[in-house]
């Protein structure tokens, strides 16, 4: 890392130890509980670029054993300093490549069948994505329904922002299961955990004439 880049790096978890563990706790909820909004606790500083969820999200997840892949905005941002080093983490050439994809609102998501699934021996070792998106609340055309473990019977989610095929993408990836990816959807302050186990489909609108 640069020293100029080091300079301009902002703090990380105001307690390192602490600010972690309240960190995983919420990432382990909101997989427990998938399409459900959880609120990320305000426990770290954050850089300038970069919703500060998922930075907060990767910052405990991350360590210098993984690979991790940035999108255009976050890559060329203040986010890609900051993140390598609060964590140590090396970066991915390519999306295939990573353990962790963090994806900035307005970016392409690389498509979910070309990211790391794990193996049928190893199916933990596969790629977690987090993914801004402007919203999870709302209604309309961005809703989804959730169903599967940890759903008593169904979830609603509205997350703005993921690509019009996305259904069809998370439905491929579902049927790979116990092999697929994760997902973490962030705005600013909230997280929704998708995991692999979760069967996505578009929510039904009614269009009144």
């Amino acid at each position: 890392m640069k020293a100029e880049d080091l300079q301009q790096v902002r703090p990380g978890f105001h307690d390192a130890a602490l600010g972690s563990q309240a960190v995983f706790r919420t990432a382990l909820s909101a997989l427990s509980h998938p399409g459900r909004v959880i609120g990320m606790p305000d426990v770290s500083a954050l850089p300038r670029h970069g919703h500060g969820a998922a930075a907060q999200l990767l910052q405990s997840l991350v360590d210098s054993d993984c690979a991790v892949w940035l999108s255009p905005k976050l890559a060329s941002s203040d986010a890609a300093p900051w993140l390598r080093f609060h964590t140590g983490c090396r970066w991915a050439a390519a999306p295939a490549d990573a353990r962790f994809l963090w994806v900035a609102e307005g970016d392409t998501l690389p498509a979910l069948a070309s990211l790391d699934a794990g193996t049928d021996e190893y199916p933990d070792q596969s790629a977690t994505c987090v993914i801004e998106v402007a919203a999870l609340a709302g209604a309309g055309a961005d809703a989804f329904v959730l169903t599967g473990p940890g759903i008593a019977s169904e979830q609603t989610l509205c997350a703005t922002g993921l690509p019009d095929d996305f259904v069809d993408q998370w439905d491929a990836n579902h049927r790979r299961f116990p092999r697929g990816v994760d997902l973490f959807l962030a705005t600013p302050g909230h997280i929704a955990g998708l995991p692999r186990s979760t069967c996505v489909r578009a929510a039904q609108t009614t269009v009144e004439a």
